[in-house]
């Protein structure tokens, strides 16, 4: 038998030891459960939580108090990409990521189940809570096993491309979610009031989405059960690099990639929940509330919406090659300064009440997440060496979502307020955090040729 046919010939040890097919799929699968779960959970924030978990007789009290829950799940992510941080780096890449999938999952079911304030009082806020905590906690580990799946197993000049796929997971979750939301309240519609939710929607339709993720996370389970390891974190254990405490080495060496990584991302995080979060309470306000909003229905919002995330797909791909080809620092440099000026449209598009315009406000926004969320899947996990690389990037972007996410709908609600029903400082918050995330980015170096496996 000749050498080339041999069953016993070598294998090449830098070729990638999953395949392309398997590597996309399961850094997506994960991603897009993750970013399910948030949708599901942000819309049921403004629709369903105020009435069912927070009564109150000012609507805005109970709004802000639903938005405290909803942020206070990016508290936990920071100890979730310390604890799966150090499970990543310690046992594998593959282990963590189904550890992560699976409490995200079971805590997103239960949330399904809740008894409401009218059933058990108060606990119902507190176990809203608990399982919140539980989701963020699992989230924290979530994004940075894939981004690394995907990264350490791309082939050569093509990471950035790669790193893409597990962004995608964010606009294909905010499809499935709000569609499945949409389809629920059409169905379940009072024709007396079409524009609010119906009594059988808030009783039970609401929780459909919520029992639904359990099919979602079997599927991910089997996809990313079928993994192995990559090259890089074997060539790690090989050579007996691993840390044992690896938040410890990346606090004590690395600690400017973790501050600079975490403002990195600030800009991204903040124009992510305003695109989704705060439009969407924004949209679905009527016009003569005492904090008036765009006055639209929920179901015609949710389409315009949708309508906006399918450029956030898009520009995520365009992004990849964008960032293999130019850099991810000098691509990221463009895309930020293009975020601040699109903070100063605020109130000529968003609130100048033209559907066209409107709508044209959400492409835009959501063209500049994508193009600005793609190239992050590369460039945090690149900062850092691969024995500390899924906690130094797990803690950046995780932190990143406290000082971004977790209080970006609570203060814009509260700047709402304070304008009288303009998005005009809603507008120039984001533009505070696009120059705070400019200069960051000018302070760090091109990471496009350094070697994954080192």
């Amino acid at each position: 038998m000749s050498a080339t046919t041999s069953p016993t010939a070598p294998a090449d040890p830098a070729a990638p030891r999953n395949s392309r097919s398997r590597v996309i799929l399961a850094s997506l699968i994960g991603t897009t459960i993750e970013f399910y779960d948030f949708y599901v959970y942000a819309t049921a924030a403004v629709l369903v939580f105020p009435h069912l978990f927070f009564p109150s007789d000012n609507e805005t009290t109970a709004l802000l108090a639903s938005f405290a829950t909803f942020g206070a799940a990016m508290l936990a992510r920071p100890v979730g990409a310390v604890f799966f941080g150090h499970l990543g780096d310690r046992l594998g890449r593959k282990t963590t990521l189904v550890a992560s999938l699976l409490t995200m999952g079971i805590a997103t079911f239960l949330i399904g189940v809740l008894p409401t304030h009218a059933m058990v009082g108060a606990w119902a806020a507190v176990l809203l809570l608990i399982l919140r905590l539980t989701q963020g906690f699992a989230i924290g580990g979530e994004w940075s096993g894939a981004a690394l799946v995907a990264t350490e197993n791309a082939p050569e000049g093509k990471r950035a491309w790669y790193g893409t796929f597990p962004q995608l997971g964010a606009p294909i979750g905010f499809i499935i979610a709000n569609m499945l939301f949409y389809v629920i309240n059409m169905v379940l519609a009072d024709p007396a009031n079409p524009g609010q939710p119906s009594a059988a929607f808030l009783e039970w339709g609401w929780r459909i989405p919520f029992l639904f993720s359990a099919l979602m996370v079997i599927v991910g389970l089997w996809v990313r059960l079928k993994l192995v390891e990559s090259n890089a974190f074997e060539e790690t254990k090989r050579r007996g690099t691993v840390k044992r405490v690896p938040i410890a080495e990346a606090f004590r060496f690395h600690w400017r990639g973790l501050i600079l990584g975490t403002l990195a991302m600030l800009a991204t995080y903040v124009l992510f929940y305003l695109m989704t979060s705060f439009t969407l309470t924004y949209g679905t306000r009527p016009g003569d509330a005492p904090v008036p909003g765009a006055g639209y229905t929920y179901n015609a919002f949710i389409l315009m919406l949708v309508f906006g995330v399918v450029f956030f797909g898009i520009f995520t791909l365009v992004s990849g090659p964008l960032a293999d080809r130019f850099g991810r620092r000098r691509t990221l440099l463009v895309v930020t300064a293009a975020i601040a000026v699109f903070g100063l449209l605020f109130v000529p598009m968003l609130g100048g009440g033209s559907t066209p315009m409107v709508m044209f406000f959400l492409a835009l926004g959501f063209t500049l997440m994508g193009l600005t969320f793609g190239p992050m899947g590369a460039f945090l996990p690149e900062m850092f060496p691969t024995n500390i690389r899924y906690t130094g990037s797990a803690v950046a972007y995780n932190v990143s979502s406290i000082l971004g996410a977790a209080l970006a709908p609570i203060v814009a609600v509260w700047l709402w307020g304070l304008a009288d029903g303009s998005p005009l400082l809603v507008g120039l918050y984001l533009t505070a955090t696009a120059l705070v995330t400019f200069v960051s980015l000018l302070l760090t170096r091109e990471t496009k040729d350094v070697d994954i496996e080192a």
